[in-house]
């Protein structure tokens, strides 16, 4: 009888994953990892990982399975948040979920689970797994290629979040409730009288509750008062010259190029306490009253502590129809697919969880890999994840530079 450890994170999708493993024969059973210390920076009633722990036991003792907690908060710490800092203290946006599961739920727990004699991992995420094999001619050995794909529930597609994953890891994990929609989900912990039914979905870092970001933040990245710049939606900085390229190459570096943004170019409309709070598309938080539509962030200078901003959702500065990942952020989880220098491709992108999948061509040059989308996204964002599909699979990913 094969093993598989599953991460019962005290939520509904991770119990219903538990019971479907149960029923399909497998020996299971329930690992609750504790990722975090820190109590004063979580929201206090919304779910701390001390009412978690105990639903997750509860599911656990109701299907008759093993259960235990394991503590990851070192390991989280040093990998997930220590990272988060860096990030924002450079001005990028870090997606602290992505990386949770590559370096804590992928790694570090499948690590803990291997060695406790697990055959799979499995976890409550939206999407599926597939697998074709190749068969060696020569000596009959056949080769495996595991495939991420989309869940079935359009509305609850988890497969970005797992884009930065290895074959290795994929091999040894299972999600059983890729083929459910959430209602389907929710029925079954119903019949089954699961303590976790009818509890809401969990926001926030992964693992750790809903953190305040600004106070979580604050910890490391100290206060700092700066200027708030509002850019004119028709300012000479968007401009279209009609400019002739020699090269596709040229045509790529001046689409992803970054506008060098002054306060010279704009007008000076309030205060805020730290560039490396804020994040380009964001409207809450900068308390800038009287103007005709709200105000979007659509740059950051942390070197200099500005902020610069936009009115209204269609502001030029938000757009931009191309990106750039660097050779070293770049990662295919179909390596079988990985392009050659001078290669293209067709695919569907997003970049965010959520965002429905655009059709973009990937370009692959020396120094790196271009997307180009053939309408301009809003609020591309340097250190957020990029992932492109082929049909329903996710085949690779990178950091947006």
């Amino acid at each position: 009888m094969k093993r598989v450890i599953v991460g019962l994170s005290g939520g509904v999708d991770s119990s219903v994953a538990a019971y479907l493993l149960k029923e399909q024969g497998y020996e299971v059973i329930g690992l609750f990892m504790k990722n975090w210390h820190d109590d004063s920076v979580t929201i206090s009633d919304e779910c701390p990982w001390l009412d978690d722990s105990n639903d997750a036991m509860l599911v656990a003792d109701k299907l008759g399975i093993p259960f235990q907690t394991v503590d990851l908060s070192e390991q989280y710490k040093e990998r997930i948040v220590d990272y988060m800092f860096d990030e924002y203290q450079k001005g990028r946006t870090p997606n602290p979920d992505v990386l949770c599961n590559r370096e804590i739920k992928f790694d570090v727990f499948m690590k803990i689970a291997l060695d406790l004699g697990a055959d799979y991992v499995a976890t409550g995420h939206y999407c599926r797994k597939g697998v074709s094999s190749v068969v060696n001619v020569i000596d009959g050995s056949s080769q495996e290629t595991y495939h991420l794909q989309a869940g079935v529930d359009t509305n609850k597609d988890q497969s970005y979040f797992l884009c930065q994953l290895s074959q290795a890891q994929l091999a040894k994990a299972l999600f059983p409730i890729g083929e459910l929609t959430k209602p389907e989900v929710r029925e079954i912990a119903t019949k089954l009288d699961l303590v976790t039914a009818d509890k809401k979905d969990s926001q926030g870092l992964c693992f750790i509750g809903k953190v305040r970001l600004p106070e979580f933040l604050q910890q490391k990245l100290k206060p700092k008062e700066g200027v708030i710049v509002e850019i004119p939606n028709d300012s000479d900085l968007y401009k279209a010259e009609s400019l002739k390229f020699e090269t596709k190459a040229e045509e790529l570096n001046h689409l992803t190029r970054k506008i060098d943004y002054k306060v010279s170019d704009g007008n000076i409309v309030g205060q805020h306490q730290g560039a490396h709070y804020f994040t380009k598309g964001q409207r809450k938080g900068l308390a800038v009253g009287g103007t005709v539509e709200p105000l979007f962030v659509i740059d950051t200078d942390v070197e200099d502590n500005v902020i610069y901003t936009g009115q209204g959702k269609k502001h030029p500065g938000l757009f931009k129809s191309a990106l750039f990942v660097t050779n070293e952020e770049l990662h295919w989880i179909r390596e079988d697919l990985t392009l050659k220098v001078n290669d293209t491709m067709k695919v569907k992108a997003r970049i965010r969880y959520r965002q429905t999948l655009e059709n973009a061509t990937l370009y692959k040059l020396d120094s790196g890999l271009y997307v180009e989308f053939d309408n301009p996204q809003s609020a591309i964002t340097e250190g957020q994840f990029v992932a492109w599909y082929l049909d329903d699979e996710l085949v690779g990913s990178g950091v947006i530079s």
